[in-house]
């Protein structure tokens, strides 16, 4: 969940969601036997969206390489 103090407009909230979830999929089935749950704990400025969603690709790569716990 993304929440409105992290990211106050709506759109953009959806944005990162979208493309949070596009790098999950791209991760199947490797990532299907892990329960993800992505949280945003600071606030995401808009031009920062892109950054952010690369940031979880990243994050993904590691949890596949046995890295992340």
């Amino acid at each position: 969940m993304i929440g409105a103090k992290a990211i106050p407009r709506a759109v953009d909230r959806n944005r990162l969601r979208r493309r949070l979830r596009e790098t999950l999929r791209a991760a199947r089935p490797a990532v299907e036997i892990y329960d993800v749950i992505v949280r945003v704990k600071r606030a995401v400025a808009r031009n920062e969206i892109l950054a952010a969603g690369a940031e979880g690709v990243v994050l993904v790569e590691k949890l596949l390489a046995g890295k992340v716990a």
